[in-house]
């Protein structure tokens, strides 16, 4: 019904992935697989209602609908079993602008925000970049994956303010159980911590593997979280630039909204509109589809770094279309590593240390490609690692 084995030729067309790899990496000839953004077009509704929104012609000053927030709620209760109120939803032109938000109106400077390293760079940048400090609770890695280290967590959380949560996690793919979302809510409740959850990655579990958001596992949670989703990872949308942040409890929603209100935002844009709404009321089909081509994805690459390089392993992912690798096997320094890749293998991958220092010696490849796309990435990574 659906097909993602079209080569989409993305160059040319400003994108970052794609256009931008000399400025981010100093070379031109390299393929991309760093950034996370798929190489698929988005699902034929979204296509069409953008086209039909193009197609009328005015593009004045755009309110937020009623049926917007409708197909968000449905969403949330049809994929993730979360009954979420409309007038729970703040819109965001992103989920990283959201935890901004919430930084700037739950926190004050210098208090002390919790992180989870190895994670997506944005959750410790924000916090150091709006004068608050910066608490590591370093995840284990275990050979099932990354855990959370309780004992750790109970002392970094006293005199904490917030939490800031990966759900799934990025880098490491981890889908957290609603046993271990309910230990990390009872420890922030005891705290008085309240927690923003990145849930961006959340429609992109994939089977049999099962996402909990974090404040539908308890009333009490809601009450101290802020959780942030977007259309732009699921529906490869992030162009359009589209997130929410759904906030149970109606004096913290007060304190973001007024936050948004001192920035001057107030809107989303016509297409962010359009976009969002048609994705989540006709695009459950195509994800399922889609799901299935990046598991099938995954398994390749996973198969292939593990039976090819024995000093390296690569973890496969409960969510994500992000496969995390451990080359501390290799004995070089991360600057070596990264020159062999782009300059020998001419690959393109998020460097380990980009998620704290905690994932110095891993790179994150991103695989929501084209099979011969994929194809290609590994001859190149067969030629950057030969010899080691």
């Amino acid at each position: 019904m659906y097909s993602f084995d079209d080569m989409i030729e993305r160059r040319h067309t400003h994108s970052v992935k794609w256009d931008e790899t000399e400025r981010f990496f100093g070379v031109k000839d390299v393929l991309p697989m760093w950034v996370a953004d798929m190489d698929f077009q988005a699902p034929p509704a979204v296509l069409e209602a953008l086209a039909k929104r193009v197609e009328h012609g005015v593009f004045g000053y755009t309110a937020i609908p009623l049926s917007l927030k409708e197909a968000i709620r449905d969403w949330m209760q049809q994929r993730h079993q979360w009954s979420v109120e409309p007038y729970w939803m703040s819109f965001c032109t992103g989920v990283v602008p959201a935890l901004a938000t919430a930084i700037e109106a739950f926190t004050s400077p210098h208090d002390r925000i919790v992180v989870f390293p190895p994670v997506y760079p944005p959750l410790f940048q924000l916090v150091q970049k709006n004068d608050r400090q910066l608490v590591t609770c370093p995840l284990l890695l275990t050979e099932k994956g990354y855990a959370i280290n309780w004992a750790d967590l109970q002392e970094k959380l006293k005199g904490a303010k917030m939490l800031l949560l990966c759900s799934p996690h990025n880098p490491g793919g981890r889908v957290w159980t609603k046993e271990e979302l309910t230990t990390l809510g009872t420890l922030c409740l005891e705290n008085g911590v309240i927690v923003v959850s990145d849930e961006i990655h959340a429609d992109l579990t994939l089977p049999p593997c099962r996402h909990t958001p974090f404040a539908s596992t308890d009333e009490a949670f809601a009450d101290i979280s802020v959780t942030c989703i977007a259309p732009t990872k699921t529906f490869n949308l992030a162009g359009l630039q589209a997130a929410v942040a759904i906030i149970p409890n109606s004096s913290m929603k007060k304190q973001f909204d007024a936050v948004q209100q001192r920035q001057g935002f107030f809107t989303l844009n016509a297409f962010a509109v359009a976009g969002t709404e048609a994705a989540y009321r006709y695009g459950s089909d195509w994800l399922d589809a889609l799901l299935e081509y990046i598991k099938e994805n995954i398994d390749r690459t996973c198969s292939f770094i593990n039976a090819s390089f024995p000093r390296v392993r690569a973890m496969s992912p409960e969510a994500t279309y992000l496969v995390w690798i451990d080359c501390r096997g290799l004995g070089i320094p991360e600057q070596q590593l990264k020159q062999l890749l782009l300059h020998k293998g001419k690959i393109a991958v998020e460097m380990g240390s980009k998620f704290g220092e905690e994932g110095r010696g891993f790179i994150r490849l991103n695989v929501a490609c084209h099979r011969q796309t994929l194809e290609s990435a590994f001859q190149r990574l067969a030629v950057a690692f030969e010899g080691l």
